[in-house]
């Protein structure tokens, strides 16, 4: 039996089919290479990121410090009864004389000490200040005469504040380290009230009424206050103050022995604005 060799034609037409078979066989092993490689560094997931820091939390007790500034109003009043002194119609005139409103400044400076609670966003506390007030409003009429149209009189009257201390619940929204608050509560002072009355009578007449008091009334007002560091906080805050009238009663004499009895009376409000510096224990 003769074995034909085979041609150089069918040999070529073989080496290409297998060429062509190697090639699939190579593409189709990069293909599974890419597949199960690691997937590029832009597509891999970022590092988790570190959780923010807690808020800052109101609860605890704290003491401070405060300065700066208050106005105070009174309201003056006057009366004086019918006498051996002043006759007829100078009894009114006086008295209408020595009524008016009078306001004075003053520096405000002391210290305060508190304990705050705080829930969600909600803050409750509770404080008490102490600060040095020194206040003088006077009110003084001195252009007057008495009924006869010739004789002078000079009436006056004036207020002196020794401190001013409050005890105060707050109230407000904590916002992390900012604290937006209302506040209301007791207020404490104490004056010393004198309305004092000469003439030019003859005999001329002069005389006093006074009184030296402690007064409790009640306080009102807002502020603002932000945590430094986390023990360290500042504020800004306004308060109204009112107080209860104060009487006193003396007497208006001449050297003849003729004598009324004069009425003084005053109140007293006081608006403040102080900033303050405060240690969180």
């Amino acid at each position: 039996m003769i074995t034909r060799a085979a041609s150089p034609a069918r040999n070529n037409r073989l080496r290409l089919t297998c060429e062509r078979s190697m090639a699939c066989i190579a593409g189709a092993a990069l293909a599974v290479t890419f597949a199960i490689s690691p997937a590029p560094a832009a597509d891999m997931p970022m590092p988790a990121k570190a959780p923010p820091a807690p808020a800052y939390q109101w609860t605890g007790c704290y003491g401070g410090i405060n300065l700066g500034g208050g106005g105070s109003g009174t309201n003056f009043g006057s009366t004086v009864d019918p006498g051996t002194h002043l006759v007829g119609a100078d009894p009114g005139i006086v008295a209408g004389s020595g009524g008016g409103g009078a306001n004075a400044d003053g520096l405000l400076a002391g210290g305060q000490l508190g304990c705050n609670w705080q829930t969600g966003t909600l803050v409750l506390g509770l404080e008490g200040d102490a600060d040095y007030f020194r206040s003088h409003p006077r009110f003084s009429n001195n252009t007057n005469t008495l009924s006869d149209g010739v004789t002078p009189f000079t009436i006056s009257q004036s207020l002196t504040t020794d401190f001013l201390a409050t005890v105060r619940p707050r109230v407000g929204i904590a916002a992390d380290r900012n604290f937006a608050y209302v506040t209301g509560g007791g207020a404490f002072t104490h004056i010393s009230y004198t309305e004092s009355y000469v003439d030019g009578a003859a005999p001329p007449g002069s005389g006093t009424a006074s009184a030296a008091r402690s007064l409790a009334g009640w306080a009102a007002g807002a502020g603002w206050e932000h945590a430094v560091t986390d023990h360290w906080t500042v504020r800004a805050e306004y308060l109204y103050l009112s107080f209860p009238k104060t009487n006193a009663i003396g007497a208006i004499t001449d050297a003849g022995g003729g004598a009324n009895t004069l009425h003084g009376s005053a109140d007293l409000v006081v608006q403040l604005v102080r900033a303050g510096l405060n240690f969180k224990f």
